[in-house]
């Protein structure tokens, strides 16, 4: 699929969300992008301001097989995974998948079940399959988990795991809608909700074509040492913990792949990874105490080494 393709599919993709989720062009162009990287989304933000809403829009404008999990205290991991039940008929065990078996998976509220629960998405998102009774199953392709979560201040939440948010290809939050766009809000829905009038812009086949473009994106040796030295920037700041994972320039490669697809660029460019940095590395860095007492977040970090690593020089 050629670069043109790609821009034209991912502006419609982001133009049908939009009708739902308003005021957010730059969050759904993110989500479009993650999806286009074949990675894992993971919205994060207080409750009411739409997380949902855009998990369950970017949902159904795309094909395929969709699945939803509500994550409780009480959920077991083969409720998310499926298990084996006895049929009397043949006395024989037949496996029920559970909603994890589908292209799109929605998981609502992630941080609101046990650390428990939360592992048994570790091996789907990471290795695209599920064991369950000593046996391995493959999950269908491509396979994309949209997750959100409330602020861990909140009561009743548990905060995920270092390994598990190292799985997600990105963290976005939405935030608190502008002036205009609350009273658009207020209109729009006052009789109806306007995600029923999302439709499918895509099929889950003409998905997996955009998703092998995206990698086609040429990438010169010079980004790719931008990269590098980003991620050591990361590992060597004085107000991080902890640096990204290689995990994470692999991401971060990707992320600007799909980015310079998405703007019409057929090579890559120093300005796509500024661009998405923070939203591919914000959630694998852990800063410390005293810069996140001063009310610094990690993705302000992220944004200062992006500025101050040295740029190459542009390439093309």
């Amino acid at each position: 699929m050629t670069v043109k393709e790609i821009s034209e599919t991912s502006r419609s993709l982001t133009e049908e969300v939009e009708r739902v989720i308003i005021g957010k062009r730059e969050i759904i162009e993110k989500a479009v992008l993650c999806l286009l990287c074949n990675g894992h989304l993971l919205i994060e933000d207080i409750p009411g301001v739409g997380k949902t809403t855009l998990a369950k829009a970017l949902a159904r404008s795309v094909g395929g097989k969709f699945g939803r999990v509500q994550f409780t205290p009480d959920l077991l991991p083969s409720d998310i995974t499926g298990s084996s039940i006895f049929n009397q008929k043949t006395a024989e065990f037949e496996f029920r998948a559970g909603p994890i078996f589908a292209n799109i998976v929605l998981v609502d509220e992630i941080n609101r079940a046990t650390p428990k629960t939360q592992s048994a998405l570790l091996e789907a998102m990471e290795e695209r399959q599920v064991t369950s009774d000593g046996e391995s199953r493959t999950l269908p392709k491509p396979f994309f988990v949209l997750a959100t979560q409330n602020s861990i201040e909140m009561t009743g939440t548990y905060p995920l795991p270092e390994a598990q948010l190292d799985r997600f290809f990105m963290r976005l939050t939405l935030g608190y809608p502008d002036r205009d766009s609350e009273a658009s809000i207020l209109s729009r829905q006052q009789v109806s909700h306007p995600l029923e009038l999302v439709k499918s812009v895509i099929e889950i086949e003409d998905l997996v074509q955009l998703q092998t473009g995206v990698r086609d994106v040429f990438v010169h040796e010079s980004v790719r040492e931008y990269i590098v030295e980003v991620i050591r920037a990361t590992r060597e700041s004085p107000q991080l913990i902890m640096g990204s994972s290689p995990r994470g320039s692999l991401y971060l490669m990707r992320a600007a792949q799909a980015h310079a697809a998405m703007e019409g660029s057929e090579f890559v460019r120093p300005d796509d990874v500024k661009a998405i940095g923070a939203a591919v590395l914000g959630h694998r860095v852990l800063a410390r105490s005293d810069v996140r007492a001063k009310g610094g977040a990690a993705e302000h970090v992220i944004e200062r080494i992006l500025e101050q690593v040295p740029v190459p020089v542009p390439v093309g």
